[in-house]
């Protein structure tokens, strides 16, 4: 597992997610900090990692990043760790806009396609 602080190619999301599962990187990122943990089995592992580095839980948001699709295909918005009812989200989706918005923009930021 690593934290994505900076600018990272989607070759190497590619390699993650051959090593891991084929298609598909599960992450977990703080809305707060700019970060995204990757790389790990579970959501939870990634959640464990970010906490462990001082982010709150708060602001952590677990999805799926898909690096050989485009689009709407290319993030998942499904984890468990997303089921927040006391923040309002009661799914394993992210269900705010604003939140789905910050995590795309956060992504574009960071994933060099």
């Amino acid at each position: 597992m690593k934290i994505i602080k900076e600018k990272t190619n989607i070759s190497e999301l590619k390699q993650i997610s051959e090593d891991m599962f084929g298609n598909l990187v599960k992450a977990v990122i703080d809305v707060e900090k700019g970060i995204i943990a990757v790389g790990g089995e579970l959501h939870s592992d990634e959640e464990a990692l970010l906490l462990e580095k001082g982010s709150e839980q708060k602001n952590l948001w677990g999805f799926n990043i898909y690096p050989y699709e485009k689009g709407d295909s290319f993030i998942e918005f499904d984890s468990m760790i997303n089921i927040k009812p006391s923040s309002g989200n009661r799914t394993r989706s992210v269900d705010a806009p604003e939140i789905r918005e910050r995590i795309m923009r956060i992504v574009e930021a960071i994933v060099e396609k």
